[in-house]
Parts: C-alpha cells; structure tokens; sequence
C-alpha cells in the first residue's frame, strides 16, 4: 500500500517539475499536454465526434483528467512493484518519459528542447521513487529483520508531505514562470486597438433579432461562441512577433507580413456565421460574430495569386497556425468574391486568444475544419492532389460547403408546458446562399411556414418564430428550412462525417392538461 502511495507521489513531483521545465520551453512541451495532442491525433474520428457530442467544450478537460488517471494507476502499480524490485519499478517510471518525450518532439514545430520536461519528469520521478521505497526498505536500527521498514505510517506520511509540498512549489513556479511566459502575449493584446474598417458593416437590421425568450441572439457574444479544436493549451501569441508568410505555387514571390503590415491594408467588416462540421442536427456549434479584416482574396492577387478559373495553377490554399494545425480551403471560393477575410476583430474587440488572436481566417459558406484557422502564421498554395490537410487524413472531405440547417432553441427538448399559445423559435443558416423560408410542423402534421426575423446578408443565419397554439398531450415539433437558391433542407438524418450532418431538428415537448 505504502509503495502504491510512493509511485504516485513520485509521478505528481516529476510532473511539477516537467511544468517548471515547459515553463522554460513551451507549455506545449509538457507531458500531459504533448500525450493529450498525441492521442487526440491518433484518436478514431468516431470516438473523437462521440466525445464532442458528450462533453462538448470540456472534452480537452475530459481528456487531461483520463490521462492523469492512467498515469496514476500505472504510477500506482510501479510502486508497488518497486517496494521488491527497485531497479524495475524506476525503469517503469523512466519509459512514461521516453513515451512522454516521443510524444512532445513528435508534435508539430518541435524542437529537440520540447523533449526535455518530460526527460525531467522521469529523472524526478525515478529519483522520489527511488527516495521514498528506500527509506521504507531500510532496516530500523537495532532491528533484527533486514526487511522491517524504517519509518512508521507517520514518519512515511510526513516524507510523503514533504515531497507533495516542494512538488507544488514546483508546480506553482512553473505556471507563474510560464505565465510570464505569456505575459508578453497578453500585454500586446491589452494594448491592441483595432483599426477603424474602410468598409464598415452597417448597423444589424431592426426586426433582425426576434427578442423571443429563449432564441440565439443575433450576435452571439465572444463568451458563448463556441470552440472546437484540437489545442489542449490555447496558443497565446504576442502580436508585436507575429508574422504572416504567404508561399507555394503561382506566388510571384513569397510575401511576409508582420501585424503593422497586414493593418495598413484597407479593413473590411462583415457579419459572417460560422459553424463546426461537428455539429450534430440541432447541435450548439454555430455562431454569429461581427467580424472585422482584410480581405483574403486582395492579398492573395497582391502576391501574384490567380484562381484556377483565371488559369492558376493552385486550387488549394493551405493555412498552417502556429501550433501546426493545417486546413486546406479552395482557392477558387476564398477569391470568388465572397467576404472572405483574415480577422483581428470580433464583435468590435481584438480576437480573444481561443478565437485565433491576434488573426484568423474566416471564409462563409465553409466549414471551419476547411476554413477557419486560428493562430495563422502560414498560406501555402498547392494543390488537392498534392497535399492533404489535418481533417482530410482523418477521413473527413476535402471540401465541405456548409448545408443548409435549421434549430429549435425554444422550446427545449422535453420542456413540460402549458396549454395555449407557445412560441416555437430559433435559428436557421445556409452561409452564402441565405434563408428564404422556415416551416415547422407538429406531430408529422402540415408544414406551417415560420415569420422570419430581417436578413442581414445571405452569410449570417435568420431567426424565425412560429406561433402554437398547444394542446394538452405529447408532441414532437420538427423544422426545416429554404435556402436562397430554393432548395429545401433534407430530411435524411446523416451524422457528421465526411461532410457535415443533415436531417430536420426534432424535439418532443410534453403539454400539461388546462386547468
């Protein structure tokens, strides 16, 4: 038990000090978050959609905690194995970090120094391990028995206090050192004053946002927008370092931008909503934002970039963020004419870090797995045959054009109401085709068209709201939705992958008998 107790002390010191020693790397380098990205890019697409589906935002927390556990179990095991054989169990303690250091240099952007936490990991571990079976094998003096333990329960506890007290000083050190770290990031952001845009958005139609209670605002704020990737640690990068690099094929010559470069461009805004590929029917993970940037498609001709239908001879423009995510985008639709951009803005502030600070794309009418990179740092232009981003190696499309989706918000799924008049409300987009019409129905009944709320533009999603006069019983309420080019939504239920799920949002509501 007592060894059992030793492992896992050992493990919690040689993490502290691994998060001291990422402090002085990166904290991309330590070894939980270098095993965590790892086995998010191993992970099956199936069980990585399940577990977006089940925890949503806190699947990155999920995914920590589960690491944790097996470390602790495993950690567990080799103490206890290390109480009748020492040598083994410090040999269990140094492969976690050779694993854990095969893990940090096989991360995009690594270096040889991103293997050093979690070499210091298991250095400080095997050595606690090493510490604390040896003092509990140790014969008490005067003892007869090579084998009695020289430390009692408390004197074991009170070494077992000891090392978790300097462990967490350790660890404390770590983030305030890799605080500091960041404090540069922070401090440009603090100081970032988002231009005035040459082309201002006009203000959001009246009548755009419905005001029913219960409905997505219009605008949804920078909090509640959602986030979906794969960075366990949200890159913070210092705007006054940040750099642009625009290469590959049909580049009259390579172009790098720094910040101050990129805002001397005339700035657009535009209303634009975004949404995962993830997003089951009815799902959360679509968002409206007031966005303001450069217009992609002008900086790509200013270095040289013609279309294919111009004769160019890319038709995929790779982009590449700082953490070495790449999604790969058509170059025919980012220089269709479309308000494709590269964002500093969002809801008139600078981006938040979890949003792609300090710039991003943003490309309407494409999922983001194929358009919208955070943390930019690189365009590359090449070609679908010769280059296969992050998700199209996972098995998802190399193209995905947004579907035409619609979603209840109110009210909820399994909401207990009472009889009479119930607004029945949400949300419904189709980026860059717009929402002509809305219907919902009751019980498999007659399609019953919806008041939409005022377009703001064919790349942002329309309210609408539908009034019911409900009655007593149980009753399923399913919507569908018109695009702008007349195509109405499928009712096919398909889930997310290759391209984006399909089939009419249902939810089944239970009305109380009048009084």
């Amino acid at each position: 038990m007592l060894g059992a107790l030793g492992g896992v002390v050992a493990a919690a010191a040689g993490l502290a000090v691994a998060e001291l020693a990422a402090a002085a790397v990166r904290p991309e380098s330590a070894p939980v978050t270098a095993v965590g990205a790892a086995a998010v890019d191993v992970t099956p697409t199936a069980i990585r959609e399940w577990a977006i589906r089940q925890f949503g935002a806190a699947d990155k927390l999920v995914l920590t905690l589960g690491i944790l556990a097996v470390l602790a179990a495993v950690a567990a095991a080799a103490g206890a194995l290390a109480v009748r054989r020492l040598p083994a169990g410090m040999a269990v303690a140094g492969v976690f970090g050779l694993l854990g250091a095969a893990a940090a240099l096989g991360r995009p952007e690594a270096g040889w120094r991103d293997a050093l936490p979690a070499l210091a990991a298991a250095v400080t571990a095997a050595g606690v391990l090493w510490l604390l079976v040896t003092a509990i094998r140790r014969p008490r003096p005067g003892s007869a028995s090579a084998g009695a333990w020289a430390l009692d329960r408390r004197g074991f506890g009170r070494l077992v206090v000891a090392t978790l007290s300097v462990s967490a000083g350790a660890a404390l050190a770590g983030r305030r050192l890799g605080g500091h770290g960041s404090a540069g990031a922070t401090a440009s952001r603090a100081r970032f004053r988002l231009p005035r845009a040459a082309v201002p958005a006009p203000p959001v139609p009246a009548g755009a946002d419905l005001r029913v209670p219960g409905i997505s605002p219009f605008l949804t704020p920078n909090r509640d927008f959602y986030r979906v990737d794969t960075a366990l640690v949200v890159p913070r990068v210092d705007a006054g370092g940040w750099r642009l690099r625009i290469h590959g094929e049909g580049v009259g010559g390579p172009l790098t931008l720094d910040l101050r470069d990129l805002l001397a461009r005339p700035l657009v805004e535009h209303d634009i909503t975004l949404t995962c590929v993830s997003n089951e029917v009815g799902g959360p993970y679509a968002g409206n934002a007031r966005w303001l940037g450069v217009r992609l498609a002008d900086l790509l001709r200013e270095a040289g970039v013609r279309p294919p239908s111009e004769g160019g001879p890319a038709d995929q423009l790779v982009a590449r963020s700082v953490d070495g995510m790449t999604i790969g985008t058509p170059v025919e639709t980012v220089m269709d004419g479309r308000a494709a951009l590269l964002a500093v803005g969002m809801n008139g502030e600078p981006l938040p870090f979890a949003h792609g600070f300090p710039v991003r794309m943003v490309v309407p009418g494409l999922y983001g797995y194929v358009s919208a990179c955070k943390w930019l740092r690189e365009l590359r232009l090449t070609t679908f045959d010769a280059y296969d981003a992050y998700w199209v190696r996972r098995a998802w499309a190399a193209r995905a054009p947004v579907k035409t989706q619609s979603r209840i918000d109110t009210p909820r799924p399994f909401a207990r109401l009472g009889p009479g008049p119930v607004p029945v409300a949400g949300v419904a987009w189709a980026q860059h085709r717009g929402i002509e019409r809305v219907e919902v129905r009751v019980d498999g009944g007659p399609w019953r068209e919806a008041r939409l709320g005022v377009a703001d533009g064919i790349d942002t999603w329309r309210q609408w709201v539908w009034p019911w006069q409900a009655a007593a019983g149980s009753h399923t309420l399913q919507v569908r939705a018109t695009d702008g080019t007349g195509a109405v939504q499928t009712g096919e239920r398909v889930g997310t992958l290759p391209d984006g799920a399909t089939g009419w949002h249902t939810v089944t509501v239970r009305v109380a008998p009048g009084s």
